[in-house]
């Protein structure tokens, strides 16, 4: 994220409890401290959404391999 003063920082997504723009997009973290950001609310949920991605990909790395073959059985058993 970005700080208004322009200074990039982290976040733990995981720490994040709701994000609105009341104007400026703020965080409120589940411990109640509020961050101010540059960052539009789609954009936190944009970043939030790929860094969970690219978690879920590192774990398991064939899961999208794993998806394909799952969609072809089951439009398989569908069709059968």
């Amino acid at each position: 994220m970005t700080r208004l003063n322009g200074h990039p920082f982290l976040v733990n997504a995981d720490l994040i409890k709701h994000v609105e723009a009341i104007p400026d997009t703020t965080l409120t973290l589940v411990t109640g401290e509020k961050l101010v950001v540059l960052e539009t609310c789609g954009a936190v949920l944009a970043r939030t959404l790929a860094w969970r991605a690219s978690l879920l990909r590192e774990a398991w790395p064939t899961a999208d391999l794993a998806l394909l073959a799952h969609g072809a059985h089951a439009n398989a058993v569908a069709h059968d």
